[in-house]
């Protein structure tokens, strides 16, 4: 059998099997799409308003939360970052850059009992403070990393 012609009749079948499941009303649109997110917190121009957006008002410095990224960013456009929760419970991961025009690069919220690691690539306008909070327990831990932006590579 044709390889594309297998493809496309598993593409349509997967497509018509989703349609069945929305018009059954076993599934909501929003649910394939994309989770809800929040507009205010990732629309906030100031490190204050973004965490007080996700709820994390005053959060603890913490040396169990591991951030994982360049001291030097070649390109600003992808910056990778890691972090890291040792921290039991982890609910959630918000990372914010305090110099971009609207802070918050990311946010995960996680499943009970699901590790605590993130792993992505964020977009820094210039050097600055990457900061991780993390929610766990109903409280707010937070820890942050300098991370310099170059361009072209020839120094912060």
């Amino acid at each position: 059998m044709n390889h594309l012609r297998r493809n496309l009749l598993k593409g349509t079948g997967a497509a018509g099997t989703v349609a069945v499941a929305i018009a059954a009303g076993l599934l909501k649109p929003s649910q394939v799409l994309a989770a809800e997110w929040n507009k205010a917190a990732f629309n906030a121009k100031t490190m204050a308003d973004a965490m007080k957006s996700i709820g994390a008002g005053a959060p603890l410095d913490s040396k169990d939360i591991k951030i994982k990224a360049p001291d030097i960013a070649e390109n600003g456009a992808v910056v990778p970052i890691e972090v890291i929760s040792n921290i039991p419970g982890t609910e959630s991961i918000a990372i914010f850059v305090e110099k971009n025009a609207t802070p918050l690069a990311a946010e995960f919220k996680f499943s009970n009992g699901t590790e605590g690691y993130v792993s992505t690539r964020i977009k820094m306008l210039k050097s600055s403070l990457v900061r991780a909070v993390v929610k766990a327990g109903g409280k707010t831990y937070t820890a942050a990393k300098e991370v310099k932006v170059t361009i072209g590579g020839c120094g912060g």
